[in-house]
């Protein structure tokens, strides 16, 4: 019987191995830190959520059940961690549309640079670009991207289904698409 390195990892953890927790804490720490970022658009709430979310794994580590992905495990409860937090401090409306808390949702430039190297002017276009998406489709593109995530996972994230994140990723992409030949369209038309 063959066992998945990341099973193999959780059992560890689970188990109260140190060593482990260190370092699922150093590897998914900071993804979480900049997803936490978008959802409160708060640093130190963040921090602190965070902080505390790790400290409750360690906690409860014995009453959690089997995880096959471990970073779509912390992902989906970071976020529900946050969101109750959130609640808590009456920040957000309710659990039902938890969107209305993360409007203000951004593509830093920054992050951009994390996956390909862009000169100035095109970081500023792309970061422009992406934040005309809607909040949900730039969750979604962010979780894909920049956390690299599977469609699952983030369909697991999200509470959606699976056709419902491939859905938003092509509706992101015909956005970006259209806006990008709008801004070709315009330069080109401003040289003449």
């Amino acid at each position: 019987m063959n066992i998945s390195p990341e099973k193999s990892t959780w059992f560890l953890f689970v188990q109260g191995d140190l060593n482990i927790f260190s370092l699922i804490f150093k590897e998914y720490y900071p993804l979480l830190h900049n997803y936490g970022l978008k959802i409160s658009n708060d640093i130190n709430f963040t921090e602190d959520c965070l902080q505390d979310f790790f400290i409750y794994l360690y906690e409860h580590r014995e009453n959690l059940g089997e995880v096959n992905h471990i970073k779509s495990y912390l992902f989906v409860s970071f976020r529900r961690a946050i969101f109750k937090r959130l609640k808590q401090k009456r920040k957000v409306i309710s659990l039902e549309n938890p969107y209305e808390r993360i409007k203000k949702f951004q593509f830093s430039e920054e992050e951009l640079t994390v996956q390909r190297e862009f000169t100035s002017i095109q970081k500023d276009t792309l970061s422009l670009l992406l934040n005309k998406l809607s909040t949900r489709q730039k969750e979604v593109v962010y979780l894909k991207y920049y956390s690299d995530l599977k469609t699952t996972e983030i369909a697991e994230v999200m509470h959606i289904s699976y056709q419902s994140v491939l859905n938003m990723l092509q509706k992101a992409f015909i956005k970006l698409r259209a806006h990008v030949e709008d801004e070709t369209i315009r330069a080109i038309l401003n040289k003449t």
